[in-house]
């Protein structure tokens, strides 16, 4: 029987790494593919891209694979730079990560990895699959405090169809001790944390390069003008920190953010009282079901609306394929416009969608 061909993303990081690693362990015939989405150096003018990029060559060349470097740059700046910009300019707080993976990591990617003689494409992320009478499922990873299919939600059986996630059943340590005990020069890199392309440079510099900011009045829900914000784009639901408040009011209790007014460019506060962040249900449009879209019109099952949360109990009632009412078994609190509801039953991800708004009984 030949040997099977997997193309890798990899990323430079420790998670693909290890990847790598254990697909060529388990015999396959393993390419490495890296890629470049974000044209642009960083805020000390160095490219971290090529940084990145000389990891990839150094896990390679120990591993002996070969590997490959190309540009989705156009692609980025079309499918999700443009759509992350457009939701801050309708006041919204996108997830462009989630579109990251269904329009590049499993798009043009995985057409590149078919041309390189791909069998099967591969990634480092946390999360697991399984492959039954042409049915593919998305599965939750082993260690719950890494599992990354939020991510994936967007994920349509095509796109599954050929995938392979080698860190489904480790924990972050041990993809740590296996990269240490093998000598990738990977094994104590920092994880990258921030938005896929910004990385961790100064959000709302990043922001103000794109985006013109408008400042305006700061008001509480009575009515009392408290400050002045920088530009609504730079405030999302239930945030805390950067409101330039203390002091006001006394030491009692904390301001947060409850409302953005887009047509009046008012930024609406509580104080203290946390109450007007809870809602009771949420509207979800652009909805994708894994594997298929469910018979039920309702049903109950686990949801998160942000990447670190746990998951909550709730009943989805079916508008129609691709838009839903979900109403919460307790109720929730900054439900963000513009970020994912993702569904869970208890061992895979049953698909997810963009919040359009919340409701209050």
């Amino acid at each position: 029987m030949p040997q099977k061909t997997v193309v890798i993303g990899m990323s430079g990081g420790v998670d693909s790494s290890v990847a790598a690693l254990l697909l060529k362990r388990q015999g396959y015939r393993v390419i490495g593919l890296f890629m470049r989405n974000w044209e642009e150096t960083d805020e000390n003018g160095a490219c971290t891209a090529d940084e990145d990029f000389e990891d990839v060559k150094r896990v390679s060349d120990l591993l002996e694979i070969p590997y490959y470097t190309v540009s989705f740059a156009k692609e980025y700046q079309e499918r999700v730079f443009s759509y992350f910009l457009a939701e801050y300019r309708a006041g919204r707080t996108p997830n462009p990560d989630v579109l990251c993976n269904r329009e590049i990591k499993f798009g043009p990617f995985r057409t590149y990895a078919k041309q390189l003689g791909a069998d099967f494409i591969a990634t480092g992320h946390y999360c697991g699959i399984s492959h039954e009478n042409g049915v593919h499922r998305l599965l939750k990873a082993a260690d719950t405090g890494k599992d990354q299919t939020y991510f994936l939600n967007q994920l349509t059986q095509e796109q599954l169809s050929d995938v392979l996630f080698p860190l489904a059943d480790l924990p972050k340590e041990e993809v740590r001790r296996i990269a240490e005990e093998n000598g990738l020069s990977t094994a104590k890199k920092k994880d990258s944390t921030g938005i896929c392309f910004i990385g961790e440079r100064n959000f709302r510099k990043f922001l103000r390069e794109y985006l013109p900011a408008q400042r305006g009045k700061i008001v509480t829900l009575g009515g009392e003008e408290v400050g002045e914000h920088i530009g609504l784009m730079y405030y999302t639901l239930g945030q805390r920190r950067g409101l330039d408040l203390g002091g006001k009011k006394g030491e009692e209790g904390r301001w947060f953010v409850v409302r953005k007014d887009l047509e009046h460019n008012i930024l609406y506060v509580s104080h203290g009282d946390e109450s007007p962040l809870y809602s009771d249900g949420c509207f979800v449009s652009g909805v994708n079901f894994i594997p298929t879209v469910p018979k039920e019109r309702e049903f109950s099952c686990r949801a998160k609306f942000r990447y670190r949360q746990d998951e909550q109990g709730v009943k989805v009632t079916k508008i129609d394929d691709k838009s839903l009412k979900i109403t919460f078994d307790e109720p929730q609190r900054a439900v963000t416009e513009g970020q994912f509801a993702v569904l869970y039953d208890e061992r895979q991800c049953l698909g997810g969608g963009v919040i359009e708004g919340t409701w209050k009984n």
